[in-house]
């Protein structure tokens, strides 16, 4: 039998999809937070709170960078700091988050804040002060039900309460509007136009956890528990005299095992000590924090200031997945709400409002010094590379350079030192060729043949590798670890390029790098490749000029390259697994070019 209006898998023997299921009156209720007990969570417990602020400061703590001329971004910088408006927008998103709305009220001096502000009529320094408020004294008033309006569902004008009673009528084009979680359309009237709490949706999960939490607390206490056996206890126990006497005994008997650490007993009375076990409950806290944490929306490792744990840790793709998350929240609701406010911050900062000024948020995911070096070296090789292809003009490739430098941060002061240089007459003329040094006829006809030989060269098959110069260091290691034979120490290198196609060796180019030095450490994995045992190492340097030479037209007969030391043909031991890789320093000497030699191998001893 098939219930018609139930569009779903029901069986009439269990109860599963009708009347008699579980969970068949399970609905969603909405029971709102009044003001007091937010005030209550966010100031008394320390979950909720993160949960507000985190976010808030994530969207704001980066901040922004206006794109305009020095001396505008200047003016403009200058003017947000007297106006305190990063940490303004701060607690207007904070308070917003709390009580499902809050606003920043522009005060420009005028006596009719009734009146709609218009920001290309406000003169430079015209903002006065910039005020938060929440809902508590800043009322909503009608909503603009105008579906033509482009404030279509938002509040025509706001009040506030004043001290004396007064009320004051504000126009909505001076009012910034923060909003907590949006709600429906319906209920955005009983709401005056504001938002919900981010705490309603995420309070059953938040309270969860730390009940858990206490829980947990709470069992320590009963942690170790005493359990005294005696013969015929409730028996006696009717009988008055027999219960002061008990007391009393039980009494003395603590005293001596805290005292003498041992217990006085009759012969035929037991005593035992049974302990609670929490070993699982560490996993069951995890799951109730991670739960709230999936509610808040924010990852464990930030919510909880913890590193991830474990073989499935993601903490940092995570971590970054959230910072993606706060970037869409700042361009898809911090920056449309701060449209107006920064509208009138650059008339009152400039005098006018020039078409092409902008800003763009700065993010949140910084990379490491060592990864700042490494992205630097791979831009500086990109630009040589760009350099030596000769595609586009010295002075511009110049300029180019030395606006990444600048824009990057890479040399502190560079734009100062350069223009107090062009100042002093010290600059370089790069639209200018050098002059050729005066030569006589015998050395121009030289060079002029070499030039020749150069650009004429025939491309040619390539092997590039470099010498490992502390070989002798790995080959001790290998024979501790149990190798019966070895390359020669002279013989240890690392391959970067084995191009069976002819390539120019002269577009290929020369690496900045003479030496490269691996520091100990970090990866190293032993491998067998084919009849070769290989020392696998990780270098950034070495596979960049890989990527660099097969650029310039090389070939590679595998489909990936992983830099490697090759240990022995044939002498390691039986397992590789129990063969501790080498850790130490690893120092590879300048690039060799040579031409392929198919017969390598028979010349290895």
């Amino acid at each position: 039998m098939r219930i018609p209006f139930l569009d779903s898998l029901t069986n009439l023997i269990t109860g599963m999809g009708g009347s008699k299921e579980k969970g068949a009156s399970t609905v969603y209720a909405f029971v709102p937070m009044q003001a007091g007990e937010l005030d209550a969570a966010y100031r008394g417990s320390w979950l909720p709170r993160k949960v507000v602020d985190i976010p808030a400061m994530d969207m704001c703590r980066a901040w922004r960078a206006w794109q305009a001329d020095d001396d505008q971004i200047e003016k403009l910088e200058a003017e947000e700091k007297r106006l305190d408006v990063q940490r303004k927008v701060l607690e207007a998103k904070t308070k917003a988050r709390l009580y499902g709305g809050a606003a920043i009220v522009i005060s420009d001096g005028s006596q009719l804040p009734g009146e709609e502000l218009r920001p290309e009529r406000m003169q430079r320094g015209k903002i006065e002060f910039l005020t938060v408020m929440t809902p508590q004294h800043l009322t909503a008033g009608e909503i603009d039900r105008d579906p033509l309006s482009r404030t279509f569902g938002q509040p025509r004008f706001y009040t506030i309460q004043g001290a004396t009673g007064t009320q004051v009528k504000v126009h909505a084009s001076r009012v910034v509007r923060f909003l907590g979680n949006p709600v429906p359309d319906d209920a955005h009237v009983l709401h005056q136009g504001w938002g919900d709490s981010i705490l309603e949706t995420v309070s059953r999960a938040l309270k969860d956890a730390e009940s858990a939490a206490g829980n947990i607390a709470e069992m320590t206490h009963e942690a170790k528990l005493d359990v005294v056996r005696i013969p015929n206890l409730m028996a006696f126990a009717s009988q008055p005299e027999y219960e002061a006497r008990f007391l009393r005994r039980m009494t003395l008997a603590g005293m001596a095992k805290g005292i003498h650490n041992m217990l006085i007993l009759d012969k035929e009375e037991e005593w035992e000590t049974k302990q609670l076990s929490f070993a699982t409950l560490p996993e069951v806290l995890d799951r109730f924090l991670q739960i709230a944490s999936g509610a808040a929306d924010i990852p464990a490792t930030r919510l909880l200031g913890q590193s991830p744990a474990g073989m499935n840790a993601t903490g940092e793709s995570d971590l970054i997945n959230y910072y993606d998350r706060i970037s869409a929240g700042q361009n898809l609701e911090l920056g449309p709400a701060l449209s107006i406010l920064d509208e009138c911050l650059i008339w009152s900062a400039l005098g006018s409002r020039p078409a092409e000024i902008h800003y763009r948020w700065l993010p949140l995911w910084q990379l490491s010094e060592k990864d700042k070096a490494d992205v630097g070296l791979k831009k500086a090789q990109a630009f040589q590379i760009d350099v030596n292809g000769g595609l586009f003009p010295d002075s511009a490739m110049s300029k180019a350079r030395r606006n990444q430098l600048v824009e990057d941060g890479t040399y502190p002061g560079l734009e100062a030192a350069l223009d107090e240089a062009a100042a002093e007459g010290d600059e370089i003329d790069f639209s200018a060729k050098a002059a050729e040094p005066e030569v006589d006829p015998a050395e121009t006809a030289s060079i002029l043949r070499m030039r020749a030989a150069a650009n004429d060269a025939a491309p040619a098959t390539l092997y590039v590798h470099r010498k490992v110069k502390n070989g002798a260091e790995i080959i001790a290691w290998a024979k501790r670890q149990g190798f019966t034979s070895t390359l020669e120490a002279s013989d240890l290198h690392v391959t970067i390029a084995f191009s069976r196609q002819p390539v120019d060796w002269m577009a290929v180019g020369e690496t900045w790098e003479s030496e490269i030095k691996i520091a100990a450490g970090g990866p190293r994995l032993m491998e067998q490749f084919g009849e070769a045992t290989v020392l696998l190492i990780s270098s950034r340097s070495l596979k960049w000029r890989h990527e660099e030479i097969i650029a310039a037209g090389a070939s590679w007969d595998h489909p990936e390259y992983q830099p490697h030391i090759t240990i022995s043909y044939g002498g390691a031991p039986a397992d590789l697994t129990k063969v501790q890789a080498y850790q130490g320093e690893i120092v590879l000497g300048p690039e060799i070019f040579e031409p392929l030699d198919e017969d390598w191998k028979a010349k290895v001893t």
